[in-house]
């Protein structure tokens, strides 16, 4: 049996009968909210084949609050979890906010509003859905590419993406695990575009997503020297891409505005379709396409119609901002194990992403020409079962990768291939779900 949860100022009693009659009939939770409206937006919580999806609709504050209410219980194990996941690692609260309060200043109000919202549902502080907004995207590691034209086997375009972090991040108190709270989020922000994007419960910022524009953002984290934390954060700047960019000019422009840490990206638009790598630190910023000559800089090498990243940079001038050594490549395996030419601020060897690099490649080329939707997420699994390459395989063995979620999608179709971890399983050997953008988008409470 489902509920349903509405605020309302006035009319409590016809709220209340509504309420008694709807938790018999309604197959998914709904929160509304009226602010100064005689027909409220509506927020609500669906499961399809196991999987939650969250739908928000209104003002940014309206989304949030809808957010808040439908998840709370999710949202406050996560943030649990987070924190004490970060504390064993020797990052404390206190860390986490003040990097917050450096960025405030650059986030767009609207973003605030919405985590006002979330905070207002929950009973946490503005501050506590901030940093839990904020820190995960200090660590995330990824693999990511999009393939179109000749790559693939109708030419239409590919967009995939793994999402690389802990799986066994769990809450003390209840002993949940954070994969367990994955959902996808369907957005409908008043004035701004339509998205979908796999989160976590709590999450206003997001690593990837697709927009109704079929444009597609999705992050890596690429570690450097050259750093800030007085702009806006990458989980906001991706979140502004799918709210605001309508072709990929527009969104390399939002990517790298305002830039913080070193992160890298794969862009897709999947109306032209194109696709670019993007590269950026708090100074710098590069964008790369298929046939751009640093694509072809040994030892990474270019894949026609194709672009892809690891968590490296292929830029000759941003790689000075990350390694001592440009070259990655020489005995990889060693380097990594003895951690030769680290990656700035980590004792993580370049080799390790670069091998992840090659394997992408390998996958990728092995089915060039033939990438469709299935066999493009194939590949992504293939890659982290180390099926393409045997560097990585052996990466593999020691659980160097794991995975919350992967997905593949196709922005001509909108259809979007997606597998979520449990804390036992990775994505890449979980099930994998169908679904469709544009029925999302038309998705409603019923």
């Amino acid at each position: 049996m489902m509920q349903v949860s509405f605020i309302h100022k006035r009319f409590e009693v016809l709220i209340l009968l509504v309420l008694i009659i709807s938790v018999f009939f309604l197959r998914s939770y709904a929160v509304s909210i009226t602010l100064d409206s005689d027909s409220p937006d509506e927020g609500w919580l669906e499961e399809r084949d196991g999987v939650q999806i969250l739908h928000l609709i209104g003002s940014y504050y309206e989304m949030g609050f809808q957010h808040g209410s439908l998840l709370k219980d999710e949202i406050l194990v996560n943030n649990n979890a987070f924190l004490h996941w970060f504390n064993k690692r020797g990052f404390f609260y206190e860390d986490l906010l003040e990097s917050w309060v450096l960025m405030q200043p650059f986030i767009p109000f609207r973003y605030i509003q919405e985590m006002q919202g979330v905070a207002d549902a929950t009973g946490l502080s503005l501050e506590d859905i901030a940093v839990l907004n904020v820190g995960p995207y200090f660590v995330i590691n990824c693999g990511s590419f999009a393939a179109w034209g000749p790559a693939t086997h109708n030419g239409t375009m590919y967009h995939a993406r793994s999402h690389d972090f802990p799986i066994n991040i769990q809450d003390p108190e209840t002993g949940a695990y954070l994969v367990e709270h994955q959902l996808l989020i369907v957005r409908k922000p008043d004035g701004f575009f339509k998205s979908v994007s796999p989160s976590l419960a709590g999450d206003v910022t997001c690593s990837d997503g697709i927009n109704e524009m079929g444009i597609i953002p999705g992050m890596l984290s690429s570690w450097t020297a050259d750093e800030t934390y007085q702009g806006i954060g990458v989980g906001f700047r991706v979140r502004i891409a799918l709210d605001c960019a309508a072709t990929l000019e527009e969104a390399i422009h939002i990517l790298t505005q305002n830039r913080t840490l070193g992160y890298n990206f794969i862009v897709s638009d999947g109306k032209i379709p194109a696709a670019c790598a993007i590269e950026t630190t708090a100074q710098l910023s590069y964008v790369g396409y298929w046939d751009t000559a640093s694509e072809d800089r040994a030892p990474f090498w270019r894949i026609p119609y194709v672009v892809r990243r690891a968590n490296l940079f292929v830029d000759s001038k941003l790689s000075e901002t990350q390694r001592s050594m440009y070259n990655p490549s020489p005995f990889p395996l060693c380097s990594f194990l003895f951690k030769i030419n680290p990656l700035s601020g980590t004792s993580l060897s370049a080799a390790g992403p670069f091998m992840h690099y090659i394997a992408l490649s390998k996958g990728v080329e092995a089915q060039y020409g033939k990438l469709d939707l299935q066999t493009t997420m194939t590949v992504l699994r293939d890659v982290y079962t180390g099926k393409t390459d045997v560097r990585f395989f052996i990466l593999q063995i020691f659980h160097w990768y794991s995975t919350p979620y992967q997905w593949v999608l196709c922005p001509e179709t909108g259809n979007i291939l997606l597998s979520f971890a449990s804390h036992t399983q990775n994505a890449f050997e979980s099930p994998v779900h169908l679904f469709n953008m544009f029925e999302l988008f038309s998705a409603a409470l019923l």
